[in-house]
């Protein structure tokens, strides 16, 4: 290397230097550590006793409340995700003809996004509590409103209701990419006799899969990462029917300082959402186009 690149590449590492001992001392650092962590017993006061595999053995076949909470999220996600991909394709279909006031439905719709997930949350507890004001709203048309999160059949679908509720991210990126559609495209369509149904399955949604593939893999991660709603809401109750990997991974790790448990219940996780990625990413070649792309 020359005196020049030699210096280039001196102040390159030098500038990038914050994010690489950031990575290496928060992220990598403490991913290997949680490995050999979760080859041992450890509390977080005696030192670590080597178990070797024996807390995965016993989060497979001697752990019922570990695969509860893995349905659980498995049913969070499973409906969630779909839900909010839905609500935001229909919203940012909305947005994107020509009516009065729009920017201010735009702002409103993702202003709950700017709202704090705890703020969010408390707010809900008081909407979902048995005298809430849900309730109040399904009383008026004769319908017996339940205890949403005290009972186990309806505290699922309550979270669910909840993740809705942050649907505007998934509209402003659907809605942009909405208007960078070719109208020429619509054009051609209307030509060809193609009624407005037809053009959005055949020429708005294959130019949106991108972003939707973007939301679908955001929203897997982010739905089996689910944390401050099952926290606050219900803390996993009741008996356990709203429990899910994060929460449990937490109680485990501070509630029961059984470090080694709750960091092979983290890595067990990981290869979830792992597989679920891979899966998707396996799949999008089916139906996801690009600009650039010829299939």
């Amino acid at each position: 290397m020359s005196r020049l690149r030699r210096r280039e590449a001196l102040w390159f590492y030098l500038f990038a230097s914050p994010w690489i001992i950031g990575f290496l001392v928060f992220l990598l650092g403490p991913m290997i550590a949680s490995i050999y962590i979760s080859l041992t017993d450890w509390d977080s006061f005696t030192p670590p006793k080597w178990v070797g595999l024996q807390n995965y053995t016993r989060l497979l076949t001697d752990d019922p409340v570990f695969w509860k909470a893995l349905w659980n999220t498995f049913y969070y996600a499973a409906i969630s995700v779909p839900l909010g991909l839905v609500i935001g394709l229909w919203l940012a279909n909305l947005l994107n003809k020509q009516v009065r006031a729009r920017k201010v439905f735009r702002t409103l719709i993702y202003l709950p996004t700017l709202v704090p997930l705890v703020a969010t949350a408390m707010i809900f507890k008081m909407v979902l509590a048995p005298s809430g004001p849900l309730n109040d709203v399904l009383n008026i048309f004769g319908i017996p409103g339940p205890s949403w999160l005290l009972e186990a059949v309806w505290v699922k679908p309550a979270l669910i209701l909840l993740s809705v509720w942050g649907a505007g991210g998934a509209t402003v990126l659907l809605l942009a990419a909405m208007k960078g559609i070719p109208r020429e495209l619509y054009e051609a369509a209307e030509v060809d006799g193609a009624s407005r149904i037809r053009q959005f399955w055949s020429i708005t949604i294959p130019q949106l899969t991108p972003i939707i593939f973007f939301n679908l893999i955001m929203g897997l991660i982010g739905a089996f990462q689910v944390f401050s709603q099952v926290y606050i809401l219900t803390k996993g109750g009741p008996n356990n029917a709203s429990q899910t990997m994060v929460p449990l991974l937490f109680d485990q790790a501070f509630s029961f300082y059984k470090m080694g448990y709750a960091s092979a219940i983290s890595w067990m996780l990981f290869l979830v959402i792992l597989g679920f990625t891979l899966l998707a990413f396996r799949t999008a070649r089916r139906w996801v186009f690009y600009e650039t792309e010829v299939k």
